[in-house]
């Protein structure tokens, strides 16, 4: 079939054309937006789930619904050592220089400014390379204690009460939210608590790997009446047939039943692999109708392609060590496992493999589930690791 119509996006936080089996949690957070909008308390969310679930995708469909409902939104991405002042300085700067409009919000929103300019602690910064220039005193006593909990909550009611004075709610997402700090996230959450008791028109919303809901809940433990924290997981086999099939329908073809048993069978159901799969199967028909053999080859050429892209770039960053330790866990399968027997399989001792398991929590590669267990963040990687290397 024509590759120009090909329906599917198979792209890191590309919104598919059917965004299945997530109306449930897209209610959540619009609830929440038209709450926060009228000043009401609402559990904002925190979206657990592993790699190529859709996270990414989910929140962008909040920020468009925020969008619509006339938010202010910023989408910040978390990277592993980022700061958090760093994260939060441009986007703030690009809330409040908008907000700074009309002349009853104008002290309201330069207050705002001035809190930025003293969170930054200078009137010139240099973050990521690129310098931000407020040209505005700094608010003295705000923002300057130099305790990040403090300082982060002094910010976000400052950002908070100008959104306010000029009735233009914000909604700041983050993603990748794992990768902050513990101390980091204490300091988010204390100040999201101190902006929804002043019933402020600001709210957060994040996602992140599993381990997400155990780290807001240790930086603090009133994280769960602030969060929801949904889980996304594979889709079921209905919704992942809807999301195959819908696509190619409203293009005016059609897939056989057992070529779509076939794509959800390899690809587990996993969104970012239904579009991988649902990409290249319309890829290799020749006809109006996806038959069996097109999803055969799509599963030959999503495999491929996954090896050499998403699977590989991770597998890269591994040391020698850490891959030993993803192949042992490979072979014992996708579901979790005890930490003790991964040991055990590489004739080691538990205790002398946490330095290897930890630095692979910490690389997003792994995640506990509990207590002593061990997954993979990344689905199908333990195919991965049979194939990248056969001989364990």
């Amino acid at each position: 079939m024509d590759e120009y119509r090909n329906p599917f996006n198979p792209g890191a936080g590309v919104s598919p054309p059917e965004l299945a089996g997530r109306a449930e949690v897209m209610q959540q957070a619009v609830t929440a937006l038209e709450r926060t909008k009228r000043g009401r308390h609402a559990k904002s969310l925190l979206i657990l789930g592993l790699r190529g679930v859709g996270k990414t995708v989910l929140l962008n469909e909040i920020a468009k619904e925020a969008g619509q409902r006339g938010y202010l939104t910023e989408m910040i991405e978390a990277r592993d050592n980022d700061d958090l002042r760093q994260m939060l300085i441009h986007s703030v700067r690009r809330v409040l220089l908008t907000l700074d409009s009309g002349k009853q919000a104008a002290e309201a929103v330069k207050k705002g400014l001035r809190v930025l300019r003293s969170f930054l602690g200078s009137v010139t910064v240099s973050t990521g390379g690129v310098d931000v220039t407020l040209g505005v005193d700094p608010e003295i006593g705000q923002a300057d204690s130099g305790r990040l909990e403090t300082d982060v909550t002094d910010l976000l009611l400052a950002t908070g009460r100008a959104a306010q004075a000029v009735a233009k709610p914000v909604a700041l997402l983050i993603d990748e939210l794992q990768y902050v700090s513990k101390e980091e996230l204490a300091a988010l959450i204390r100040a999201i608590h101190a902006v929804n008791q002043a019933g402020l028109p600001l709210i957060l919303f994040g996602a992140g790997l599993p381990q997400l809901a155990g780290q807001a809940g240790d930086a603090k433990s009133y994280a769960e009446r602030l969060f929801e924290f949904p889980r996304l997981d594979r889709l079921s086999e209905a919704d992942a047939y809807a999301a195959i099939r819908e696509p190619i329908e409203e293009e005016g073809a059609h897939i056989e039943g057992a070529a779509l048993q076939e794509i959800f069978r390899q690809s587990h159901g996993y969104p970012y692999f239904l579009q991988e799969w649902g990409y290249n199967a319309w890829n290799a028909c020749d006809s109006d109708t996806i038959e069996l053999a097109d999803a055969h080859t799509a599963t030959a050429n999503s495999i491929r392609k996954l090896d050499a892209s998403f699977f590989r770039v991770r597998f890269d960053r591994l040391t020698p060590g850490e891959r030993d330790y993803m192949r042992a866990l490979a072979d014992m399968g996708e579901e979790p496992q005890r930490t003790s027997d991964v040991a055990m399989a590489m004739g080691r001792k538990a205790t002398s493999m946490t330095p290897v398991r930890d630095s692979l929590i910490k690389k997003g590669m792994l995640y506990a589930p509990e207590h002593g267990m061990i997954a993979f963040t990344v689905p199908l990687f333990d195919e991965f690791m049979r194939r990248e290397m056969p001989q364990g």
